[in-house]
């Protein structure tokens, strides 16, 4: 019952990127209530004054546009702000990052690691995924997106991925006495 108004006055909230609501940029204006939406019967003659509309209402489509290429180039430029290009050979050895979502409940818990590996690179699938030889049952699909991929390095051997810092005996205050 309260969908329809919820509806409206969404269609109706400035969008961020192109600083107009939905009902500006399809009719031209913001409605004051559902009934300025109702259809007027169509009259046969010609106005020159709903040409002018028409072409007002196209500029503004052309400026809307703009706005939202401009907008998707900033979300771009800022998302591809840290990313570094990687890419992975036929038989590269990878660490995995076990995310909880896409591995089973007993394979993934708080204290456990967040990688595992190292594991060899069997295809290049599409431009940023690859297909793993996975040994053992993990029950997951062997293609992985290359943000899951970390290249394995021999000196990594010895680290764990994902663990606390701080090596038993070691302390990780300035002063064990302080409570």
């Amino acid at each position: 019952m309260v969908l329809p108004q919820a509806e409206f006055v969404y269609n109706r909230s400035q969008s961020k990127s192109t600083s107009k609501s939905l009902f500006e940029v399809v009719y031209g204006s913001n409605p004051i209530g559902p009934l300025d939406l109702v259809p007027f019967p169509i009259n046969h003659s010609f106005s020159s004054d709903a040409e002018e509309r028409v072409k007002q209402i196209w500029s503004m489509h052309k400026e809307v546009r703009k706005k939202i290429i401009r907008q998707n180039e900033k979300y771009t430029e800022q998302a591809n702000k840290f990313r570094k290009p990687t890419t992975f050979k036929e038989g590269d050895l990878v660490w995995i990052h076990l995310r909880k979502e896409r591995f089973p409940q007993g394979r993934f818990g708080k204290l456990k690691p967040r990688a595992d590996g190292p594991f060899r690179i069997l295809k290049r699938v599409g431009e940023n995924a690859y297909k793993v030889e996975l040994l053992g049952d993990y029950g997951v699909s062997a293609t992985f997106n290359v943000s899951d991929l970390l290249p394995y390095a021999e000196e990594d051997e010895g680290s764990d991925l994902g663990t606390s810092l701080f090596q038993p005996g070691e302390s990780d205050g300035e002063n064990e006495n302080t409570i």
